[in-house]
């Protein structure tokens, strides 16, 4: 005789449930927990990673892009301070953008086994990048002091500092967005994977992490006014360092952006994640 189910459990909707994600809160602290150390088991240095990382970009840059090629940077800033800037923002949308996109390629195995909600593993990946970003975002405010006290740079906190969370927020939102949307095409196309790495190198270049908007000749600089991203690094900086061009038509773009890609992203991840499971 057949046994009929008597329960199943399962996505109770297409959309963003956040009752039901908070219900798995427990579960989202673990997997932050998990992915942060493991991350820098069995490495020489540990988690003095997150801080070397930046570091030796930092040098790079400074080198080759100040020294060498002799890009502009905004007023009197201390190149070390406008690049450290633009490389810590750029590494938390960077590095959650890659975590998010290999959401079900790195978890097919869970996925197919047991139920929970799908978003709850890009929460985390984005969580994880969070908490690396705060650690050098500390780093940053001590060169900064060391710039303040020894070099005699001098800066005025601005009312844009206010707008230092939105900025973080927006950011991390985009890359969920984005990474989301990369891990369904790339879970059904998997040689798109290598479109991933180009695809940021690209953005790279059109995002103001080496350069400002200001810099930029005024015919194409509708194109770094294109990516969503131009206008929370600008205002990223200002906030920061009191240099930055933003205008509230670009900041309203960004969120407009990132509003309509994050609720699209969601759906089709939540549409999407059941049925990838057989394909994987």
């Amino acid at each position: 005789m057949e046994k009929k189910l008597v329960w199943e459990i399962g996505p109770t909707t297409n959309g963003l449930e956040l009752k039901e994600l908070l219900s798995y809160r427990h579960l989202l602290f673990r997997l932050v927990r998990k992915d942060f150390l493991i991350n820098y088991q069995q490495t020489l240095l540990g988690p003095l990673w997150i801080l070397f990382q930046p570091l030796l970009t930092l040098v790079t840059y400074v080198f080759v892009f100040n020294k060498i090629i002799g890009v502009s940077i905004e007023g009197k800033l201390p190149p070390v301070l406008f690049y450290f800037s633009g490389i810590i923002i750029w590494n938390f949308f960077n590095e959650s953008f890659s975590a998010t996109s290999r959401t079900f390629r790195d978890n097919i195995h869970v996925f197919s086994k047991v139920y929970f909600p799908r978003l709850i593993v890009p929460f985390a990946a984005i969580a994880t990048q969070f908490l690396r970003f705060l650690i050098q975002l500390a780093l940053f405010v001590i060169i900064l002091l060391y710039f303040m006290l020894f070099k005699g740079f001098n800066i005025t906190f601005n009312i844009y500092l206010i707008a230092f969370p939105f900025v973080i927020f927006i950011v991390g939102m985009i890359s969920l967005s984005m990474g989301l949307i990369f891990s369904i095409v790339t879970a059904k196309y998997r040689d798109l994977s290598n479109f991933v790495d180009i695809f940021l190198r690209v953005l790279l270049f059109i995002t103001p992490v080496i350069y400002p908007i200001s810099a930029v000749k005024e015919n194409i600089r509708w194109v770094v006014q294109l990516n969503p991203l131009t206008p929370l690094f600008e205002l990223f900086r200002l906030g920061l360092l009191g240099e930055g061009t933003v205008s509230t038509s670009q900041l309203l773009y960004s969120i407009i952006f990132t509003v309509v890609s994050l609720i699209t992203a969601v759906i089709l991840f939540n549409k999407q994640g059941n049925r990838l499971i057989d394909v994987i």
